[in-house]
């Protein structure tokens, strides 16, 4: 890659490794707020059409101390983090917080931030889970139009029909860059790693969109097709909210796999879906909160017409993925409770599969290992042409 190229590369990487210095430098060229969003579901061209800067907010590498005091440790590591980041005055930075979604733990992360920020604006509504009712639709559109109002609010600015349509087009040249990586791999590009790919999420949920789409023509303009080897093909599926650690992709590909696909948030799920454009912006987004839904089902809503384990082995046979690691946080009760239906279609299917559950504190690295090998050397005696690690490695 050219200097340019490896410059806007190491910007991104900067952005998500240290998001407060780019939230500082973005404050102080625009002079506009800067609004937190939680997990999942919030439509970021709401916040972004008022001119303010949406972030979505990301967990901390920090070990967590205070946030143990304030939340009980059966929280998720994501939600204890959020409490951790609060306490030390970590989210001063943002102006006001967004949330969409109804986790339980979130809601708990939620009300620390309500508490302990009593300054700021907290805004919480809820979208429907259940997505087949008669009145969904509705109550999916009366909540966009509610989000808009509190961003007005919050923001002081009337947000106009022609400031969504950009911010909507923004994003969708934003996902549809991204989307043309995912799908590169998927169709055996390797040339971006797991942790690369995961360092183009994060940054874009935290960057300006334009000077984010501009970073990513820069890395893509000069990026040349590298072919993946012989390894186990691989499937990550799961962790919501918040990013799993690079280490763990890094261990992955060691025992000998390559990753070729993904359903998770700081994965292919964040950019499975674009906003119509052919839509009015308004009702345009109400239809994305459907959308998103059926094109990568989130075990979070109810839906009779899609299943994430329908999708998920349907999306083995389009990658060609061999196998599944399963990578749950720790404590998250959505996953939690789906995941005897997702083990249950992969047994069926003959999917050899491997539940890796996660804690923000530490990653007991010997012992995946070790189960990841054995899983790995399962799916490689079914094929004997299958390169080792260690023939990979000499």
């Amino acid at each position: 890659m050219s200097k340019s190229s490896v410059e806007a590369f190491q910007v991104m990487k900067n952005v998500a490794q240290h998001p407060d210095d780019y939230l500082t430098q973005w404050k102080n060229r625009h002079q506009q707020p800067v609004i937190g969003i939680f997990p999942m579901n919030f439509p970021v061209e709401i916040i972004a059409a008022t001119g303010a800067l949406p972030v979505i907010i990301q967990d901390s590498r920090e070990p967590i101390s205070e946030g143990n005091t304030i939340l009980a440790e059966f929280y998720c590591g994501f939600t204890r983090s959020i409490a951790d980041q609060t306490m030390k005055g970590q989210l001063d930075i943002f102006d006001a917080f967004m949330n969409a979604d109804h986790c339980i733990q979130l809601l708990g992360a939620v009300d620390v931030v309500r508490e302990m920020l009593s300054d700021k604006p907290v805004y919480f509504e809820h979208l429907i889970a259940a997505m087949d009712d008669s009145w969904t639709k509705d109550q999916v559109q009366t909540k966009i139009h509610a989000f808009i109002a509190e961003a007005e609010r919050v923001t002081g600015t009337t947000i106009s029909d022609e400031a969504l349509t950009r911010c909507i087009e923004s994003n969708n040249k934003n996902r549809q860059l991204l989307r043309q990586v995912f799908e590169a791999r998927r169709n055996g590009d390797a040339q971006f790693s797991p942790g690369e790919l995961q360092t183009m999420i994060v940054s874009s949920m935290i960057m300006d969109k334009d000077e984010h789409t501009a970073l990513l023509e820069t890395v893509l303009a000069e990026a040349s097709t590298k072919p993946r080897d012989n390894r186990v093909r691989l499937h990550l599926s799961g962790h919501f909210c918040h990013a799993p650690r690079v280490e763990l992709f890094d261990l992955l590909e060691e025992c000998g796999a390559v990753i070729v696909d993904d359903d998770l948030y700081t994965g292919s799920r964040y950019i499975s879906t674009d906003v119509k454009e052919s839509l009015a912006p308004r009702a345009a987004l109400a239809d994305w909160y459907f959308a998103r839904n059926e094109n990568i089902p989130c075990p979070t809503r109810v839906q009779k017409t899609v299943n994430w384990d329908e999708y998920l082995i349907n999306a083995l046979e389009n990658s060609g993925a061999e196998g599944v690691i399963v990578l749950m946080a720790k404590f998250c009760e959505a996953h939690m409770f789906y995941y005897p239906e997702l083990r249950k279609a992969l047994e069926a299917n003959n999917i050899p599969h491997l539940l890796i559950e996660t804690e923000h504190e530490g990653m007991p690295e010997e012992t995946f290992r070790t189960r990841v090998e054995a899983m790995i050397e399962r799916i490689r005696r079914k094929s004997s042409s299958r390169t080792t690690a260690k023939e990979l490695a000499q």
